[in-house]
């Protein structure tokens, strides 16, 4: 297989593109409760798209591999949103994601890239570059701690 195509992402996909999310974030074993509750948090918004901050890997066929939406900021740029399908695990799709991700934060003047990390995906930030500077409070669960994560663009 040759690796992912990588493209902005259409109006219209907001639906399918949220669905990705939820079924990578699902791959990790969490229970329905779980998923009910961060599914809110796991949303590609018009908005996004519109604004050029969503992009998307998919085969040469239009298979969706994955979906990485950015948030730039005036120099910490956060990586919102990365998922990958399962069944695309281990293709490139994510580390295409993330290096375009990067190079599209320090175009716009960003320095670094900020990433509040699900633990189960820290390890391939960090297999990428990104090093882990504190834990945060997760906004969904009271008393859940996630990996904030920096890379220096």
């Amino acid at each position: 297989m040759t690796g992912p195509v990588l493209r902005p992402a259409r109006p219209g996909e907001e639906e399918a593109l949220s669905q990705l999310c939820l079924k990578s974030k699902a791959y990790w074993g969490y229970d329905a409760a779980f998923m009910a509750a961060v599914s809110p948090y796991l949303k590609i918004t018009s908005e996004a798209i519109a604004a050029g901050y969503t992009t998307v890997a998919e085969r040469k066929d239009g298979t969706l591999l994955g979906v990485c939406q950015i948030e730039p900021g005036s120099t910490k740029g956060n990586l919102d949103l990365l998922f990958v399908s399962p069944d695309a695990i281990g293709t490139g799709a994510g580390r295409a994601l993330f290096d375009d991700a990067a190079d599209k934060l320090r175009a716009a003047g960003d320095k670094v890239m900020t990433i509040l990390s699900d633990p189960y995906a820290e390890p391939a930030y960090i297999h990428m570059g990104a090093r882990r500077v504190a834990m945060r409070p997760s906004d969904v669960f009271k008393g859940r701690e996630l990996p904030w994560l920096e890379m220096d663009l």
